[in-house]
């Protein structure tokens, strides 16, 4: 079967043995499960319960079919394996160029098992692969092994966090784009992989370039019709840091490590504040018109809202400066920003003060090093506050340290934390773009009224958009329907929104199955303890109170019923029988290496 769209070929590259094999992208893999996000979980299947360090276990670069193509928001991808954080089965969506050059390079997805006996880095032109030497650059930040592998293309790399197997070490794409949560930089340290540098030049053959112009047209509409997007105050002026002041007012913004949800000094780091002082400049996903990323006058990486929240009120911390820079520490560095303010503010709560914002710094380093506390800080949240007997201090769901919404302020957010795969993430569901970010707002954010079907109607959803791979962001203005016709312009496919939906309902329910399988069940889809015994925040006029227990665990059980999952949270019986059948039938991987 002919696929526009795709390649037709991957990669597959043995570490330990030195193999490196081409095979042929399977038919099937792309009408099953369309390609990144969804590739590399199914690639994952028959090998998730070896350690994330083991050499056994694979680490997967994918790209999707509208990676580059003139698709809106196009330039993504999704780098996949099991997390040494959580112990999940994980994937990260990432932009910059460098899904492009794979693509481009020849390749749909990179499959990397095994381990080098030496530092190496894999160099990857136009189907030409070659594993390097790369002795010289171990030891080295990010930003200096861009420098040392300069020279055209796109480069993903990790830095000293990643060499030392800090558990939530990310990986950097270009020097500014993080594949950040869960350490998979970790991952990649563990095979003894520094980097991989890839250039491509040849071209995605698409099937009908009039269609495909018609879905952009209509996409860029909305895109320019959303506030959120487009507006005085939305992402393409001011990122993703736009966030902080709608978050404060909604007394959302998560406050000395969630004893709070609200901090009076958020405005010192806002997003308006930001391009004040950096006098930002817009830049971006190669292929993407919201631009949402800002650098300044400087060259400065200015820090997404996750990073400027947490290491603000998360941390108590008003000092603008020190935000930047420990956002620049953890790029060079190769360490997850949300997990890392989150371990800190972990610390500062179990040594009974607040850090003054040069110790925040500091710790940042400590803990790439490994260095004296440092040490234990790169265990994660969940690890060390168990080290030191006072497990409730971590905020983490499945080990995974959780990002800057206070779920007792959006009820939709609680649910998707706890029953997300990856552990405490918002961006599996993302229903805070229904509670918070549309107007005029229709869903009561502090009720759990009909958030089972909703949250997930949204997981789904976005494992399609991971999948194809697009930004999320898109979608606070578009839709699937939009971008069904894109992806049948772009390959030939015949799909629609349902058809779309029923990809990503099977893309979750294998993630869900795959953790299963590691033994996790009803008993990890909970939220720290805190959010059902203390309130967030009161004034005397608004109060956000604890989250109701028994609304909550009545709320878990329609979720389940929703999907279709047994009372303790598990895939069996007939859905199990169903997703066993399509993984016969949509990923045989017939022709794909054993490893």
């Amino acid at each position: 079967m002919k696929l526009f769209g795709y390649t037709g070929i991957s990669l597959f590259v043995d570490l330990s043995s030195g193999q490196i094999q081409e095979f042929k992208t399977p038919p099937e893999l792309c009408e099953g499960f369309l390609g990144g996000r969804g590739f590399g979980v199914a690639l994952l299947k028959d090998y998730i319960r070896h350690s994330p360090y083991d050499e056994e276990m694979p680490i997967v670069f994918a790209s999707g079919p509208l990676v580059g193509t003139p698709a809106p928001t196009s330039g993504r991808g999704s780098i996949i394996s099991r997390s040494p954080l959580t112990g999940t089965v994980f994937d990260c969506s990432v932009g910059g160029r460098f899904f492009t050059e794979l693509k481009k390079a020849g390749y749909d997805l990179c499959v990397i098992r095994g381990k080098s006996k030496d530092w190496i880095y894999i160099d990857i032109e136009n189907r030409s692969v070659r594993l390097r030497d790369a002795s010289a650059l171990s030891g080295m930040n990010t930003d200096e092994v861009l420098r040392a592998l300069s020279g055209g293309g796109s480069l993903a790399s990790i830095g000293r966090a990643g060499e030392r197997l800090v558990r939530y070490a990310s990986i950097i794409i270009d020097g500014h784009y993080a594949a950040g949560r869960g350490g998979l930089g970790a991952v990649m340290g563990a095979k003894r992989v520094k980097a991989i540098r890839v250039k491509g030049n040849k071209r995605i053959k698409i099937q009908n370039r009039q269609l495909l112009n018609e879905a952009k047209t209509e996409i860029m509409r909305l895109l320019r019709a959303s506030p959120a997007v487009f507006g005085e105050f939305g992402l393409n002026k001011y990122g993703t840091a736009a966030l902080v002041d709608l978050i404060h007012a909604r007394r959302l913004e998560p406050t000395a490590n969630f004893r709070e949800s609200f901090f009076h000094g958020s405005g010192k780091y806002s997003g308006y504040r930001l391009k004040e002082l950096y006098k930002t400049r817009k830049t971006g996903c190669r292929g993407c018109p919201i631009l949402c990323k800002k650098r300044g006058q400087k060259g400065e990486v200015i820090p997404e809202y996750e990073t400027v929240s947490h290491f603000g009120a998360l941390n108590l911390n008003e000092d603008i400066h020190s935000i930047v820079e420990a956002n620049r520490l953890c790029n060079e560095y190769g360490l997850d920003t949300i997990s890392t303010a989150a371990t800190i503010a972990c610390y500062s709560e179990y040594i009974g003060r607040p850090l003054k914002s040069e110790e925040i710094v500091e710790l940042v380093k400590a803990i790439g090093e490994r260095g004296d506390i440092g040490d234990d800080l790169a265990e994660g949240s969940r690890r060390f506050a168990d080290s030191v007997g006072m497990p409730h201090i971590s905020m983490t769901v499945k080990g995974l340290e959780l990002p800057a919404y206070d779920p007792r302020g959006a009820y939709g957010m609680a649910l998707a934390y706890a029953t997300s795969n990856r552990g405490g993430c918002h961006l599996r569901a993302y229903p805070i773009s229904y509670e918070i970010l549309r107007k005029p707002v229709y869903v009561d954010r502090f009720s759990f009224e009909g958030k089972a079907r909703m949250v997930k109607i949204s997981e789904d959803m976005n494992a399609v958009v991971d999948s194809l791979t697009a930004c999320k962001f898109t979608f606070f203005a578009t839709t699937l329907e939009e971008y069904a016709k894109a992806l049948n312009a772009v390959t030939g496919m015949d799909h629609n929104v349902q058809s779309l939906l029923s990809i990503g309902e099977r893309i979750w329910l294998l993630e869900r199955y795959l953790n299963q399988l590691n033994g996790f069940s009803a008993e990890d889809d909970t939220l720290p303890e805190r959010f059902f015994q203390e309130k967030g925040y009161s004034n005397g006029r608004i109060t956000v109170t604890p989250i109701d227990r028994e609304a909550f665990q009545e709320t878990l059980k329609r979720y389940y019923r929703v999907r279709g999952y047994s009372e303790n949270g598990l895939i069996e019986g007939a859905l199990l029988e169903r997703l066993l059948s399509d993984l016969g039938k949509y990923a045989p991987f017939e022709g794909i290496p054993v490893y």
